[in-house]
Order: structure tokens, then C-alpha cells, then sequence
């Protein structure tokens, strides 16, 4: 992508995990998600929505011709699990230089989430939000052969608008027509803070996990002296001198404010991703994604 396409060994490796649903059930929201095949047992289980890409030799064409409605016949050992993947694209996520740019870096979890989804066979939506909206949005699409145009669509996206988080989540959540598996990936500068648009997509039965990006600069600033700070978001100006003294209160900060959202996740039951752009992105979702349970 603009951040730089998959080489092949990398996607070898994103090919060999799945995504890890504990609380959202696949398909029509009942029974456990079991297995990654598709299509092995005979045993018919259910219906679902035709979705672009879907095999046109599993629509059931007598149910199409009575209700002139397409829809798929699912089997009894398949997956068919929703994935949306949420991109904070306002202006403060533009910060950062070259593979630490925040934005960069979100738009490469981004695309490594939609790998796994699109090779395992489940649905994937994904869109960008900004300005308390849903910008723009690719999918619903299954199968891997919508990658490209997933990594296309990922290469177009701009920085723009302030942080509305909660807006912008509650915006998705009336809009998605399926929960599921639900990644929201932002710097959470938001004013009014992000509580309330994680609750509305838990109570429209999303299975949440917040990815919280920041870059080294903004956990420990490289600053000292007379500085005029400007917000690059509102434009607003504050002159401060920073000390040593100032820069460890900021740093005490921060990590208190870290571990606030840490807290309120694991009492709302979401799971909670803080990363640092310093760590390599495939390092995040082959090694710490994995230990934290999101991917197998």
C-alpha cells in the first residue's frame, strides 16, 4: 500500500491466522465459531445474505426465485463471521515520520486485519472516520481475491477533520447491517473522549477491540526549552517551557491516561491494544496480536 504493499513472505504469514471471536458468534449470531473451513460438512445449518464474492454455486436458487432476494446456504462446520475495521483518519493521526507516521501505521494494521478476514472467508468491512463521521467505506466483501482493491482503497486515504470518536463510531454502528468482530485503530485525541462510541457498537452486538496508536514522541517528547505547541488539529497556540521536571509529568501523564482506558476496557469488556509506531506493524499482528488473543 501507500505505506507499502505485502511482500509474499509476509502474506504467507497473514494467510495462516484467523481472527479470534470469544463473545460474537458467526453467522447469524449462534453456535460457535468452530473450524476455518469452508463447505466440508453436507449438513445444512442456515441461511445468510448473499455477499459480493460469495460462490454462486451456494446460492439456493429456489428461495432467489420466491423471494427474488439472493441468499447463501451455509453448512454446518462454516464460519461466516463479520469483521469491520475502523480507521481514525483526522488530522493528529497524520503525525510521525516515515513508518512512524500514526496514520501509516494504522493503515498497515488495517490491511493486515482485512488479509486475514478476506483469506479466512469472512466478511469484511472497513471504513474511515473523521470529522464525526464515516468518511468513506470499502465493503461488505469476502474472499481474497477483493485484497488489491482492499490495499487500493487503503492507499487513498488522507488526513482530514478533527477527532469525533464518539460521533463517528455511533454513525457506523446505526449504519452496519451485521455486528461482528469490530477494530477501531486511533490516537483517541478526541475532546470528548471515545466511552460512549464503543458503547453503541457494543449494543448493537459488536465484539470490540480498541488498537490505541501512538508514536515515541508523543509517549516521551524529545523537546526542551521555549516552545510554542500548536494544535495541529484546531490550530490552536500554547506557549510552555519544558524542563526536565515538566517532561517526566508529562510522561506520568500519559501513562495514567493509559491505563484509565486500560481499566474502563476491561470493565466494559473490550479488548484494549496500546502500541507504540516504534514497534514494527507486522511484529504487532503476527507476535502481539497473537499473545493478546485477537488472532490465532
Amino acid at each position: 500500500m501507500r505505506n507499502a504493499n505485502f511482500d509474499e513472505a509476509t502474506l504467507r504469514k497473514l494467510n495462516q491466522l484467523s481472527l479470534v471471536a470469544t463473545q460474537v458468534r458467526a453467522g447469524v449470531m449462534k453456535g460457535d465459531r468452530r473450524s476455518t473451513k469452508r463447505g466440508t460438512s453436507v449438513e445444512f445449518a442456515d441461511y445468510r445474505d448473499y455477499t459480493p464474492g460469495d460462490d454462486l454455486r451456494r446460492l439456493d436458487w429456489n428461495v432467489y426465485a420466491r423471494l427474488d432476494r439472493p441468499f447463501i446456504k451455509l453448512l454446518e462446520e462454516e464460519e461466516d463471521l463479520a469483521v469491520h475495521v475502523l480507521v481514525d483518519a483526522s488530522k493528529s493521526m497524520a503525525w510521525g515520520e516515515g513508518d512512524q507516521n500514526k496514520l501509516r501505521y494504522a493503515l498497515r494494521l488495517a490491511a493486515a486485519i482485512g488479509a486475514i478476514a478476506l483469506g479466512t472467508g469472512d466478511r469484511l468491512t472497513t471504513a474511515v472516520l473523521q470529522a464525526g463521521k464515516v468518511q468513506q467505506q470499502y465493503g461488505p466483501w469476502r474472499g481474497s481475491q477483493h485484497l488489491m482493491r482492499l490495499l487500493a482503497f487503503l492507499d487513498g486515504v488522507q488526513p482530514a477533520g478533527l477527532t469525533d470518536l464518539n460521533h463517528s463510531l455511533r454513525d457506523y454502528a446505526l449504519a452496519a447491517r451485521r455486528p461482528g468482530l469490530a477494530f477501531v485503530i486511533s490516537d483517541l485525541f478526541a475532546a470528548a473522549g471515545h466511552q460512549s462510541g464503543l458503547a453503541d457498537l457494543q449494543g448493537r452486538g459488536h465484539e470490540v477491540t480498541l488498537v490505541h496508536v501512538l508514536s515515541p514522541d508523543e509517549l516521551d517528547p524529545p523537546l526542551a526549552g521555549d516552545l510554542r505547541l500548536v494544535d495541529v488539529e484546531t490550530g490552536h497556540e500554547q506557549d510552555i517551557s519544558l524542563d526536565a521536571g515538566l517532561r517526566d509529568l508529562y510522561r506520568r501523564r500519559v501513562s495514567a491516561w493509559q491505563e484509565e482506558i486500560r481499566e474502563s476496557c476491561q470493565k466494559r469488556n473490550v479488548r484494549y491494544m496500546q502500541l507504540n509506531t516504534e514497534v514494527a506493524w507486522d511484529k504487532v499482528v503476527l507476535y502481539e496480536m497473537r499473545r493478546a488473543g485477537v488472532v490465532k
